[in-house]
């Protein structure tokens, strides 16, 4: 026999245990891969199922509603996460590889996200010192002011008065000025009001006390008080001084300045326009 006789079969066999070789790897990996989809699959429908259970369970035992959108959103992500992990490993990834994965990840993520790891710790500590909960109305150093919905990980979800939504991040709130517009159920009010020089500033002070008087939504208990605050370039500006509830904050405003504007100079008290006064030398 050559030995080219005997080569032939030998190479012959040698690609068929390849190929053989190849598709048990192929049907172990699509196998593998089936499973892996199936299980993300199940984990994510489970991550929602459980995440829905503790929302529930925080509702029956009635937690405070920024506790628990913030647990909500925790258990979300670590729910997640660990499904991940599962069908990494299930595809076929080894566990060492994917501690020392999510180690250096964590690393890069922590050194790139220093910002979004602040965000997550001042969401702990809005939760822990309460400066507002969920369903108060908070004015920000920012500018942004409005009704809270939710205390998330990373973010405060806050529908303004105009209705827009807008999404602050906890770590500039829980370091930057926040006003708690819903602490303190009564709030003082300053109206300035100004007059014309000459003008009885007695008679205006008794027309706007009527006014303050005949409405209910002032309160009486802390007199209302109206005073000479400023003689401006053209006015005799009056403060008007007097204490509503919250809720009728804006409409009680709105409402008195509208009856004195209506009322005073019925009463020959006027409104004055800006004026100069020019004396020319012959």
């Amino acid at each position: 026999m050559t030995p080219d006789a005997a080569a032939t079969p030998l190479s012959s066999i040698n690609l068929h245990d390849i190929l053989q070789q190849l598709i048990q790897g192929a049907v172990r990996f699509s196998f593998r891969l089936m499973t892996a989809v199936a299980i993300l699959s199940v984990g994510l429908w489970l991550s929602a199922r459980l995440t829905k259970i503790v929302r529930r369970g925080m509702e029956r035992r009635k937690l405070e509603p920024s506790l628990q959108s913030f647990l909500t959103s925790f258990v979300s992500i670590i729910s997640k996460i660990f499904v991940f992990v599962v069908v990494l490993t299930t595809v076929g990834v080894q566990m060492t590889a994917i501690t020392a994965a999510l180690g250096a990840a964590a690393l890069a993520v922590g050194m790139a996200l220093s910002g979004t790891m602040q965000n997550v710790a001042g969401g702990l500590v809005i939760l822990f010192f309460k400066p507002f909960k969920v369903g108060d109305s908070i004015a920000t150093a920012s500018g942004q002011e409005g009704v809270v919905k939710k205390i998330m990980i990373f973010t405060t979800e806050l529908h303004t008065f105009d209705n827009e939504t807008v999404f602050l991040p906890n770590g500039a709130l829980a370091n930057g000025e926040i006003t708690n517009l819903s602490r303190g159920v009564v709030r003082r009010v300053d109206l300035p009001v100004g007059i014309s020089y000459g003008d009885n500033v007695d008679a205006a002070r008794r027309v706007i006390m009527d006014i303050l008087e005949k409405d209910k939504r002032v309160k009486q208990n802390t007199p209302p008080m109206i005073l000479v605050s400023s003689l401006a370039d053209s006015s005799v500006v009056l403060t008007v001084r007097f204490w509503t509830t919250w809720s009728d904050l804006v409409a009680v405003k709105s409402d008195i300045l509208e009856q004195i504007y209506e009322t005073l100079p019925k009463k020959k008290i006027n409104f004055p326009f800006p004026q100069l006064d020019v004396h020319v030398k012959k």
